[in-house]
This record gives C-alpha cells, structure tokens and sequence, in this order.
C-alpha cells in the first residue's frame, strides 16, 4: 500500500497575463518517509519552477488509491464507503477510503470511480466528489538497475537450484553448540 504525501510550495508563477503572481501549490508524492517526500518533492519542483520556491508543508494524506486518466486536467478526491456485514453481530459496517481521481468534471470522476470499484467484492458507495486543490501526482516509479554485460538473470531452475546448494553449504559449515554446563566449566 502507498503512503502518499501532500506537499505545498510556494512560488512566483507568470500568469496567463504574463504577470507575476506569487502562489501556494499542493502536491501528492508517494513516499516511505517525510525525508523521502521532502527529497523528491525537491527534485521534482526543481525541474517545474524556474527560480527559486519554498517547500512551506508536509503532511500524510488519507489517500488510499490514486485513478490516473489521459483525458483528465483536473484532481477530484472522493470518498467510497464499503458496505460489509459483520457476521457475529449482523450490522452493516462501513469503512470509508478516499481515491484521487484525474478526471473534467465531478460527473466524469464520479463515473470513472464507480468504473474502477465495478470488479470489487464488497458492495461500495459513492459519498461525495469534489475538486482537490492538488495540482499534480508524483508516484514512486522504482529505478530499474541495468545487469551489467557479464551477468543474467536466473531462470526458475537455476534459482531454486542454488537456493537448494546454498542451504546445503550453510548445514555442513554448522558445529555443534557447546551445552552450557560445559561452557561455565572453561
């Protein structure tokens, strides 16, 4: 599960006008830490902002899945209950998670959730959608390392095979534990 990080920076931004108008921007980052989300917010707005901006807030968010769209220019954040039936007591039992939506319009978001929850198993209602003020998602993409020319990756075979060695070399390299009355008589 990703932890995601809303991130504020404030900033000189030229408007549509060609003005200079100074502003506070919300980000959402994926990140295991606040140190991580500081670092990459970081880099990320140093390639965004020409000049210099203030990384002014740092929170954990409640976010608990993000739907990316192509066709979508703004964030909306909804919150989905899911409807379960506790079995000992038999009551409803509702449990709400809110899901960041890039989508045009609530109506587009709304349609778009409902869309990405259609194969769930636990029935599910939509209970609001609105605009967030986030401007833009950072999630984590792990950098890929490249094997270098001298190696390959193993097949399964090769893998279990050596995990099978390895586990053989470790038993014949073990020597017997002394008791501890042996040990106190030394």
């Amino acid at each position: 599960m990703n932890t995601w990080f809303e991130c504020k920076a404030k900033y000189v931004k030229i408007d549509e006008n060609g003005r200079e108008k100074k502003v506070n921007e919300a980000y959402l980052l994926d990140a295991v830490s606040f140190s991580e989300a500081e670092s990459r917010i970081y880099k990320e707005l140093e390639t965004m902002v020409s000049g210099e901006f203030t990384v002014t807030k740092i929170a954990k968010t409640n976010i608990a899945e993000i739907i990316p769209s192509e066709d979508g220019d703004r964030w909306f954040k909804a919150k989905v209950s899911f409807i379960t039936i506790d079995e000992e007591k038999g009551k409803e039992k509702r449990t709400a998670q809110y899901v960041l939506i890039l989508a045009k319009t609530v109506r587009d978001a709304y349609e778009k959730v409902v869309e990405n929850m259609q194969g769930m198993m636990a029935d599910f209602e939509i209970n609001a959608v609105n605009e967030s003020p986030i401007m833009d998602v950072f999630p984590y993409f792990g950098q890929e390392e490249e094997i270098p020319d001298n190696l390959r990756p193993l097949n399964d075979d090769e893998l279990l095979a050596s995990n099978n060695e390895a586990e053989e070399d470790q038993s014949d390299d073990l020597e017997p534990l002394e008791d501890d009355e042996e040990a106190e008589e030394e």
